[in-house]
């Protein structure tokens, strides 16, 4: 029998590009990458006392894409959920908001990345 406990979490190969068109009118389509996420475990078997490290993959990870204005508010959340590990894209439609610049944040376990768009009308 092995018996486990956490060590921990290592993320890796998060991205989160430049939306495309920027400047764009009045949509825009912001990509991301999301890895795998590993889990180290010690694993301690009974019968001879040996430390088995593993590596176990947690495909599912909860990921945030949000929209906000120059002045640091939050103006929409395009995405909250879990998602696996891959590479998305999510189109925005601004019509409804003024020209300006505005920041969209990616926010994925630890990970955090911000860039800046251009809404032009």
């Amino acid at each position: 029998n092995l018996t486990s406990i956490e060590n921990s979490t290592v993320f890796n190969n998060f991205e989160l590009y430049q939306n495309y068109p920027n400047p764009f009118n009045p949509v825009t389509t912001i990509k991301y990458s999301v890895p795998a996420k590993s889990v180290m475990l010690n694993s301690f078997q009974h019968l001879n006392n040996s430390e088995i490290p593993k590596q176990v993959r947690d495909d599912n990870l909860n990921v945030s894409l949000k929209i906000y204005d120059i002045l640091g508010r939050e103006i929409k959340t395009l995405l909250n959920k879990l998602q696996k590990p891959g590479n998305y894209e999510i189109q925005w439609n601004a019509s409804n908001f003024p020209s300006g610049i505005y920041f969209y944040k990616l926010t994925a376990g630890n990970f955090i990345d911000i860039k800046k768009m251009i809404l032009l009308k």
